[in-house]
Order: structure tokens, then sequence, then C-alpha cells
């Protein structure tokens, strides 16, 4: 998961923002619901208390009704003075045979929206009568004003007070999270340096010292990590003795402008002849410097050249890569090399005029690194055989002679194979002298399709080409000496 996404996931609402949220509206649910109940209990009470008085009124009532006295003026004279104060609006005393008393308010009738109560009560004395009322709640006509109101109003402001100072302690215990979170931020963005130190004002402080001692591994982890890097690349890519690059790297980016179809370039080989016998008779020191000597003249040749590639290939070989540089134009870095070289003052078990060579073969787009060597092996045998001091170049247009294809090469192959295999020619080789015979070299010949004999250097990239070459040399191994 990249670091945009990181930003993402931890972007939103702030701690502090959270909690002050929530705390408010705790406070508030909580005054809503003080409100509510308190306005309910404040109608039942009311409710209760008139129902109590109305209660107490009809016993009154039911007793007045027992007395002697009593007829339809008798309530008149003292009931609605009675019911006016206790502001029941309506009252009618009746039966089943009808109306004994009514009693009706006239600056109520008018009133439609006003809130009412309507309760109709037996009485207990006399049986078959009832009282019906209507009443006005206690809490009916009742409205805010600060006066009686003023406790609840100094409560209300109280906690309001109460709650801002809360919210402002709140955001300073919290406001150490807030960089710390911050300082989280940095580290996501993959900006370290700045979220390295940590501000004091940082809240948890464990947090915050964890964070700091984290940083501080990661980037000591990251430097041991290129360290590593480093100790890796030069050990698997560099020659120690000398800092140019091994064989590995070499191949590696050979490979890769080989087989890329816009790069042309050359490879140069570098050997030192005799090189077994200048470690027996003075020492793996002498030799190690010889060679550091010579990884110090090509380095300096090769400077002018971009993207050059100097490698010690084999202990007493150098590869140079040169990219973009092909042909004739080498011609005369060759000679310079030469030139170079020969002013080093070899070790005494070298020959002064016969202690290097150098092959050289250019490549263009889709060849094969084996191949590639193989050739610049050969141009550098060819220098050998000069017996001095020199360079030569695999001569790419011989081998290009012959423009038989795959198949036309896999059968003639396949018809030598069959037939009586490749030839061997032998060929003596002497002495300086012209007259002492050291050994034979043999040398390779088949026929084509015409009967003509092929060198080695005309069918053998026929053979590499169609993936042969080891049931050829197998096949050599066996044969009989040509004439």
């Amino acid at each position: 998961m990249d670091r945009t996404t990181n930003a993402i996931k931890v972007s939103g609402m702030k701690l502090t923002n959270r909690l002050v949220a929530f705390v408010t509206l705790i406070v508030v649910c909580a005054i809503f619901v003080l409100f509510i109940g308190g306005a309910i209990s404040f109608r039942q009470l009311g409710i209760d208390f008139i129902s109590h008085y109305v209660d107490g009124m009809v016993d009154v009532i039911d007793q007045e009704m027992a007395s002697e006295q009593r007829d339809n003026q008798y309530f008149s004279r003292w009931l609605p003075k009675m019911l006016k104060a206790s502001d029941v609006t309506s009252l009618t005393i009746y039966s089943e045979t009808g109306i004994l008393y009514q009693y009706e308010q006239i600056q109520y009738q008018t009133a439609a929206t006003q809130q009412v109560i309507t309760r109709d009560i037996p009485l207990d004395s006399h049986p078959g009568y009832a009282v019906k009322l209507t009443f006005v709640p206690p809490y009916a006509e009742f409205a805010y004003s600060i006066g009686p109101l003023s406790s609840l109003s100094a409560a209300i402001l109280v906690i309001v007070l109460g709650l801002a100072w809360g919210i402002g302690w709140l955001r300073q215990q919290l406001y150490g999270s807030e960089v710390l979170e911050q300082r989280g931020r940095l580290i996501l963005a993959g900006r370290l340096d700045e979220a390295q130190q940590g501000d004091p004002r940082e809240w948890p402080i464990p947090a915050s010292a964890a964070l700091s001692q984290l940083i501080e591994e990661l980037k000591e982890a990251r430097q041991e990590r290129s360290r590593f890097d480093t100790f890796i690349r030069t050990n698997t890519f560099l020659d120690q003795l000398t800092g140019a690059a091994n064989r590995v790297m070499f191949d590696n980016r050979l490979h890769t402008l080989a087989t890329d179809d816009a790069s042309q370039g050359s490879v140069i080989l570098v050997r030192v002849a005799d090189w077994d016998e200048l470690v027996a008779q003075h020492g793996q020191e002498a030799a190690d410097q010889l060679i550091q000597a010579i990884g110090n003249v090509l380095s300096n040749a090769i400077q002018r050249f971009p993207d050059a590639v100097l490698a010690r290939y084999f202990a007493s070989d150098f590869a140079i890569l040169l990219v973009n540089q092909a042909g004739d134009e080498v011609h005369p870095f060759l000679a310079q090399i030469t030139n170079a070289l020969d002013k080093l003052a070899p070790s005494e078990a070298l020959d002064k005029d016969n202690w290097f060579h150098l092959g050289m073969t250019s490549f263009g787009a889709g060849e094969r690194r084996g191949r590639l060597m193989d050739e610049a092996e050969r141009a550098l045998k060819a220098a050998e055989l000069t017996g001095q001091n020199g360079w030569s170049q695999f001569d790419k247009q011989l081998s290009r002679l012959d423009k038989r294809g795959s198949v036309r090469w896999r059968t003639l192959l396949e018809s030598v194979m069959a037939g009586e295999g490749p030839m061997l020619y032998r060929q003596p080789v002497f002495a300086r002298d012209g007259k002492t015979r050291l050994h034979y070299e043999l040398l390779g010949r088949i026929k084509d399709e015409k009967g003509k004999v092929l060198k080695a250097s005309r069918f053998w990239p026929g053979v590499e080409w169609v993936g042969m070459d080891v049931t050829f040399d197998k096949a050599t191994v066996d044969v009989r000496y040509g004439g």
C-alpha cells in the first residue's frame, strides 16, 4: 500500500474534535432529557393537585346534598364562588332523572382552544347521582419569565459555562495527541527527517518516545541496508584487486546490449602471456602488482568512451566493452592500448616483446554473448600466433560468407555425422629456432554438399546456431585422422 493510500485512510476528524463533539452531544442530550422529564413531572403534579382538590369539592357537594335545606337555589349561593376560585369552567350535578344543578363560566365558552380537563365522578352517598366537572389545569396559563424561572435560567447558564470550560480543558489536555498525530502524518508522507525530533508537548509520552526510537532505528536500518547493498554489489560485480567489473557484471552487460535491437559495439580481450610461469617464479604478489598496473592503464584508456565497461574476466584476462564503437573505429583505441602497455616494465619471467595480446570483435543487434566471446577469443589466439605484443581483429565478414539457413546447416551437419564424421588435420608446431618440433595442432574440417572443404571458422558458427556443438565435439573424439 502506498503513502497516498495511507494518507487517505488517516484523514478525517481529529481525536480532539471527536471527543468534544461527543461530550457536547452528551450534555445537550442530558439537558433535553432533564427538560422533558421536568415538564412531564410538572404537568403530572398539576393534574394530581387539581384532581385532589376536585375530589375534595365533590365530597363537599355529596355531604351538602344530604342537608335538609337543599333546593335548587341552595348550590347557587355558595358553589359558584368556590368553582370560580378553583378554575372550574363548568359543573353539572345530574342523575338518571335529569340535571339537578348546572354551572358554567361565561368567559370560557368562547375559548375553544383552551386546554381543559373533564372528569365524571359519582357521588358515594347518593347512588345514581354524579358530578361532571370541566376545569383548567394549573399549568395552562403559565409562561416563561425571568423572575419565576430564574433558578432554572441560572442552572442552564452554569451548565453552558461548565460545558465551555470543559471543552477548553479537554482541548488543552488532548493537544499533545494532535501534535503526535501530525508527526504520524509526516512519517506516512515519507518526511522522516522532519518527524525525527518530537515535540515535548506530544502525548501520550510513551507513544512519542517509542515513535522517536522507531524512527531512529529505521534510519539506522536504512543506512545499514545501503551499506550492505554496496557491499553486495562490490563483492558480486566488482573485482577486489583492480576495482574493475568482474565477469558476472561484464557478461550481463554484454548480454543486454547484444540482445538490444538498436545496439552495436565491440568486445576486446587483453591477456597476459605466461601467467602461470610468472606466479610460479615471482609469487602472487608480484603478479597482482602487474595486474593492477594493467588495470590502471586500461581504466584510463576507456575514460573517453561513454558507457564503456572494463572487467577482469579471468586471473590474467581483461575484457573491455565499447558501446557504439565497432569495426575500424576501434583500431586507434587498440593501438593506444598497445603503446601504453608497451611502456610497462613486466617481470623478468615475461618476454618484454611478447607478454600481452589483444583480441577484438564487433557486434550488432541480435547476436549471442557466447558467440561474441568466442570470436574475441579467436582473435586473441590469432594475436598470440604472431609471437609479439599486438592485437588482432576477428573477421566478421569471413564468418558470414556462407548464407546457409538453420535448416541447411542442420541437414549438412547431420549428413556429416551420419557419414565418416568431421575430418582432422594435424599441423606441427615448432620452437622459435624453426627446427625443434614441439607438438601437433589438430584442425577440424568438414565437406559441404559440393565436396568443398570448410574450415572451422566457416562451419562452427553454424554448429552453434543449430545447437549441435556438444554432438560435434563427441563425434570429433572418435574420428580418424584425415590425409
